[in-house]
C-alpha cells in the first residue's frame, strides 16, 4: 500500500524539502486516524485540538499533535491508551510504517492526561521525493487523550476520505471553542497558536459552548473548585 502514501505526497507538490517534510507528517496523521478507527478508538474517544480544526475544518495552519478526548469518566477510568495505539500500529504498518511508541517524557500539569509519541523512520526510505529529506530523521507526532474531560461537549461524526472513507468522532465547533477558549484562559504562557485558532473560531462567528466551558474552568485551572456557571447562567443553573 505504499503506492497511496506516494501518490498523497505527490498530491501536495511541495516547493521545498520542509513542504514535504510537513506533508509527510500531515499524511502520516491521516493514516494514524485510519488506523485508530480500525481498531474502534472513536467508540471511546473523541478528535478534538488544533489539528481537528486543520483535517475537519480546514484551518490552515499545521498542526503535529493528534488530541482526543474521552467519551465518558466511566470508560475513562480503565483507558489504557498504549493498547489502542499498540493495536493501530498494525494498521499504519500495512501502508509501509514501522511505528514504535513512547511515552512523554515530559511530566504532565493534569495527571488526566495520557500521552504517548508515534515514531517512524521506516516509510521515508520507500517513498521518492522531490527534494533532499534528511531519512534519517524520525517522523514523530504526539497522541494524547484527556481520560476526564468536562461534561456537556456536543459529539458529532465527521467523514474523511484517506486513505480510504471512514468515519470518525469529534466534538461540534461550539465544544472545541469551548476547549480553545479553557487553555487561553488558564494555561501560565500563551500560545500563538491559541491565538491563531481563536481568531478562526470569531471570525467564523462560533459560539462557544458556555456550559462546558464553565465545568472545565471547575475542574482544572485557577478557578477550579469555584462554580462559575450560575455568572453564565444565572444562580439557579447546575453542573450536572
Amino acid at each position: 500500500m505504499k503506492d497511496v502514501i506516494q501518490k498523497k505526497l505527490d498530491m501536495y507538490n511541495p516547493k521545498t524539502s520542509d513542504d514535504e517534510a510537513n506533508a509527510l507528517k500531515e499524511i502520516t496523521q491521516d493514516v494514524a486516524l485510519y488506523a485508530l478507527y480500525k481498531s474502534v478508538f472513536f467508540q471511546n474517544a473523541n478528535f478534538i485540538g488544533g489539528t481537528s480544526l486543520r483535517i475537519l475544518h480546514r484551518v490552515d495552519r499545521f498542526s503535529e499533535d493528534l488530541a482526543f478526548s474521552a467519551t465518558s469518566k466511566v470508560i475513562a477510568k480503565d483507558f489504557a491508551l498504549d493498547a489502542y495505539l499498540a493495536e493501530s500500529m498494525v494498521h499504519m504498518n500495512a501502508y509501509g510504517y514501522d511505528l514504535s511508541i513512547s511515552s512523554s517524557s515530559k511530566k504532565q500539569r493534569d495527571s488526566n492526561i495520557q500521552s504517548h509519541f508515534l515514531k517512524d523512520d521506516s516509510i521515508k526510505k520507500i517513498l521518492t521525493f522531490r527534494h533532499a529529506v534528511d531519512l534519517r530523521s524520525k517522523i514523530k507526532i504526539k497522541v494524547e487523550i484527556d481520560i476526564n474531560p468536562p461534561d456537556h461537549a456536543i459529539r458529532r461524526m465527521e467523514y474523511l476520505s484517506f486513505p480510504v472513507d471512514f468515519p470518525i468522532m469529534t466534538y461540534d465547533l461550539s465544544s472545541l471553542f469551548a476547549g480553545k477558549l479553557h487553555a487561553l484562559l488558564c494555561r501560565p504562557y500563551c500560545k500563538g497558536r491559541d491565538l491563531f485558532d481563536f481568531l478562526w473560531y470569531i471570525l467564523n462567528k462560533i459560539i462557544p459552548n458556555y456550559k462546558m466551558l464553565a465545568i472545565a474552568l471547575f475542574q482544572l485551572g485557577p478557578w477550579k473548585g469555584k462554580k462559575l456557571l450560575s455568572i453564565v447562567f444565572g444562580p439557579k443553573a447546575s453542573l450536572v
